[in-house]
This record gives C-alpha cells, sequence and structure tokens, in this order.
C-alpha cells in the first residue's frame, strides 16, 4: 500500500498502478488501497453482511465432534438454497441469496448433486399382479398385520448397488433388508426370508393368514417365485398401481430418508 501511495504521490493513477501490480501478480484492487487509505470511512453495510453470513455458513458446515476433531457437517453437504433456507430458519432470517451464495464460494463448498436416477420399478410384461389391499391405508392393529416392500439403489465406486427394505407398519421399524449388486426376485426374496426368521428370533412368529406384503408393481414382486413364497407362508401379497408412488408412500418416505445424503457422505 505505501509502494502504491509512493507512485501515486508521482502523479500517476491508481487504477494504472493495481493493474501494474496485478500483471506482476500482486492482486491489489484500486478500491482496496482507497479504504485502506481512509479508514475512517465506514465500512459498507454488504461488507458487514457478507462477514455475518460467512461465519454462520462455516458455524453450520462444519462442528467439533467428541475428541475436539472439527469435521464436515450433514449441513455441509447442502446447496445454496438448502444453505440459504437453513440460515434463515436458525440463524439469519434475513440472509440473501447471493451472500450466501458468496460465503459458500469464499469456504469452497458445493452442495451434493444427484446423479442420473436408476430405474427401479419395472413392471411385468404380463400385467399379472395382486390387488392393493391397502388402498393407501398405512396403518396396523398389531405387529405382524402389513408389510411395506421396496427396493432402491445406491451409487457406489464400483457402480450401482441395490438395497431392498421390508417394514413393519405397525412399529414403523425396518424388519429386514438386503444388498446386491443385481435387481433380481432374490433381492426381494431374501429379505422376506430375513423377516419372517427374525420375528420367529424375537417370539414374534408371523401367523399365516394375518400378514398382508404390499409393494409396487415391479417385476421382483409379481414375480411367480416370489408370489409362490408369500403363498406358502400363507402371506397375502399386495401390489399398488403402476406409476404411483403414493399406493406405496409409506415405503417411499423410508427410501427418502436412506436415500439423504447427509448421513451416506458422512460413512464414505
Amino acid at each position: 500500500m505505501a509502494f502504491i501511495a509512493e507512485q501515486q504521490a508521482k502523479g500517476r493513477a491508481v487504477e494504472s498502478i493495481c493493474r501494474v501490480l496485478r500483471e506482476q501478480g500482486c492482486q491489489v484492487a484500486a478500491r482496496t488501497y482507497r479504504e485502506w487509505k481512509s479508514p475512517s470511512r465506514p465500512v459498507a453495510a454488504r461488507t458487514v453482511t457478507d462477514a455475518r453470513v460467512l461465519d454462520a455458513v462455516r458455524d453450520a458446515a462444519w462442528a467439533t465432534g467428541p475428541d475436539g476433531v472439527r469435521r464436515l457437517a450433514p449441513e455441509g453437504l447442502y446447496g445454496r438454497r438448502k444453505m440459504t433456507a437453513h440460515l434463515r430458519r436458525t440463524a439469519l432470517p434475513q440472509a440473501s441469496r447471493g451472500a450466501v451464495d458468496r460465503a459458500m464460494r469464499a469456504l469452497e463448498l458445493s452442495g451434493v448433486r444427484r446423479g442420473k436416477a436408476a430405474r427401479t420399478t419395472v413392471p411385468g410384461k404380463d400385467g399379472t399382479r395382486a390387488g392393493d389391499l391397502l388402498n393407501r391405508n398405512f396403518t396396523a392393529p398389531a405387529p405382524n398385520r402389513v408389510w411395506v416392500s421396496d427396493f432402491t439403489y445406491v451409487r457406489t465406486w464400483a457402480g450401482f448397488a441395490y438395497v431392498a427394505f421390508v417394514v413393519d407398519v405397525f412399529a414403523q421399524k425396518i424388519v429386514a433388508w438386503h444388498a446386491a449388486t443385481t435387481k433380481t426376485t432374490d433381492l426381494v426374496m431374501t429379505p422376506l426370508r430375513m423377516a419372517i426368521w427374525q420375528r420367529s428370533r424375537e417370539d414374534r412368529a408371523v401367523t399365516p393368514g394375518e400378514l398382508i406384503s404390499h409393494s409396487d408393481a415391479g417385476s421382483q414382486y409379481t414375480a411367480l417365485r416370489f408370489t409362490e413364497h408369500l403363498a406358502l407362508e400363507g402371506i397375502a401379497p399386495s401390489i399398488g398401481t403402476v406409476g404411483d408412488a403414493y399406493d406405496n408412500a409409506l415405503m417411499e418416505s423410508v427410501i427418502g430418508l436412506f436415500n439423504e445424503p447427509s448421513w451416506i457422505w458422512q460413512r464414505l
């Protein structure tokens, strides 16, 4: 700054001096020099606001664990829109999108982007399937009365993996789950067998004729092997309509929480 002041005293323009300095690798703006030269000049309101937003974003994006080490928090994976909504809801109700954008760029933060989705629900070609016994009524009077099933995909470094779930509607608990690299009938049959075994192990064996197994219209759930296994166990099949997520809304909600990147990325 003293060099710029010395050159300005010799009659050279501040902008020209700063341009030459930038060409030499010294990044100094004319505005920065003028603010330095006039310390009594009040700080711009935007500068103060940006500083507050920067501190708020930093506090939200990183958290100190019990071991005293600062790690990226789930909020650190938010994009600009979600981070703006989070700050307005928690710390700075007047935070603007522009200020949050500048703060995230300064902190080198960027939200997790979803890649191309994999299609998981592929209806059977013959179109033969059981009816919908729930009609979007996801309630049960007791355990082992209604189970809902579905599967989703998980992006890994080696490609796609598929995870199938079985949820008891009464407790809204994941009774069993299974992961595989292919979405064959075994992907959905394995967690069903695991759920039946787990309930027997807990002295809550499934009573034939009382349980309804609800799923979407995917070909895995309409496969002959799967429906025959349900019949052998005395479980009534129930399948929603094609292309209607509301017919299996409870399971879609569980899968949505499972696919939430805030906890998946923490465990990579």
